[in-house]
């Protein structure tokens, strides 16, 4: 008598998608997931309804990958109706485990968010400046409905409990496989666990690193950097110091900044916090407003270089984001 299989759901919340073509990125491995499970759920390929898992019995999906943040109402009852129906929860992908490019809304509210998508676009007709989305509105054949728009962008494990996170912008697919290989062996680790590798980009990085001292930060677009040297000893703010491994140091290999997709490293909490000490101790001058001037030239963007990925997940959050928008604007 044959094993029978497991149950398996995949969801898209607030996110842009690639994580949905990502999983396609195994490529012909997916028929032996196909082997160990049935997709019951799976809204961007399938055409199956939440009412089908409505009815199930909570715990009846042995495992569900559920990438994007929680930003509307209906993406947080997802996340709750997927959660009691899920034996095991993974956030899967940045914008689940961090909040990802999404969570940088934090910056700002619901009211301003809305007045510059609907009033002050100029690419959108609002003549009056008067129509936003409403909750509820009324038609000659009913009531329409929208989700609500939350003030505050949350990350999966801010709305329920996670089981695992599987970080990535997207996951790579070999990672992507790894995980599904130890879900279905029952080789996983301790609840609550990155999926993964623990050290960091650098670690797999080739570039030859000595010792940073550096005189000024440079813009990608500013400088065509040394294909051998470590991109932060040339002065390219590279987030692979501070920035768990698994990608394969792919940017790095191009000659591209790492951005920081796959989360802090083992045992940091804060990513921006992490980088930005990382950057303080190899800055080669001890004259204060020397520093502020390396920091205010070669980045502008503090809140997008530091935070771009993990916002919604840091210290931060949204508590400080008027003086966060101060800065950025600085």
């Amino acid at each position: 008598m044959s094993e029978a299989k497991g149950k398996l759901a995949l969801y898209w919340a607030a996110s842009c998608g690639g994580c949905e073509i990502a999983v396609l990125g195994i490529e012909d491995r997916i028929l032996q997931v196909a082997e160990k499970f049935d997709i019951v759920f799976w809204p961007c390929v399938m055409d199956l309804k939440v009412r089908d898992i409505e009815r199930m019995e909570d715990g009846a999906i042995d495992v569900c990958l559920f990438n994007g943040g929680v930003r509307t109402s209906e993406q947080e009852y997802m996340a709750r109706l997927l959660r009691s129906k899920s034996k095991v929860l993974v956030a899967f992908g940045s914008c689940a485990h961090e909040g990802c490019i999404p969570g940088l809304a934090n910056l700002h509210d619901r009211d301003e968010i809305f007045r510059t998508v609907y009033r002050d676009s100029p690419s959108l007709a609002n003549p009056k400046n008067d129509v936003e989305p409403q909750p509820e509105t009324e038609v000659p054949e009913g009531t329409l409905r929208l989700p609500l728009f939350y003030d505050t962008l949350k990350t999966l494990d801010q709305t329920v409990k996670v089981d695992y996170y599987l970080p990535g912008c997207p996951p790579e697919a070999d990672r992507i496989w790894d995980a599904l290989v130890a879900i279905i062996e029952g080789q996983l680790p301790a609840p609550g666990s990155v999926i993964g590798a623990a050290s960091a980009v650098c670690d797999e990085c080739s570039r030859t690193r000595n010792e940073k001292k550096i005189r000024a930060f440079k813009r990608t677009w500013e400088t065509i950097p040394d294909a051998d040297t470590c991109l932060l000893e040339q002065g390219i703010v590279c987030c692979g110091i501070a920035t768990r491994a698994g990608c394969g140091a792919l940017c790095p290999q191009v000659n591209s900044p790492c951005l920081g997709c796959y989360g802090a490293n083992e045992g940091v909490e804060d990513f921006g916090a992490r980088m930005m000490t990382a950057l303080a101790s190899v800055i080669d001058s001890e004259d204060p407003e020397e520093i502020e001037a390396i920091i205010r030239d070669g980045i502008p963007d503090p809140i997008g270089t530091f935070y771009r990925f993990s916002l919604a997940r840091s210290k931060l959050r949204r508590g400080k984001r008027r003086a966060l928008a101060s800065e950025v604007g600085s």
